[in-house]
């Protein structure tokens, strides 16, 4: 698949490494954005418990 994209990009002008570099972007992000989300549910969860304890 990685020869593909690097055949597809030459073909189409672009630099060797400008799909891959793309593609190696989102997969690093993804993990970050998994932590990201669960530690705002995590908060909301939280603040919810404690508002409904003090009430």
């Amino acid at each position: 698949m990685c020869k593909a994209v690097v055949e597809s990009n030459l073909e189409s002008g672009d630099d060797i490494g400008s799909g891959l570099n793309d593609g190696i972007l989102y997969l690093m992000s993804a993990p970050y954005l998994v932590v990201l989300l669960f530690g705002i549910f995590y908060f909301l969860q939280k603040r919810k418990q404690k508002q409904s304890q003090v009430s």
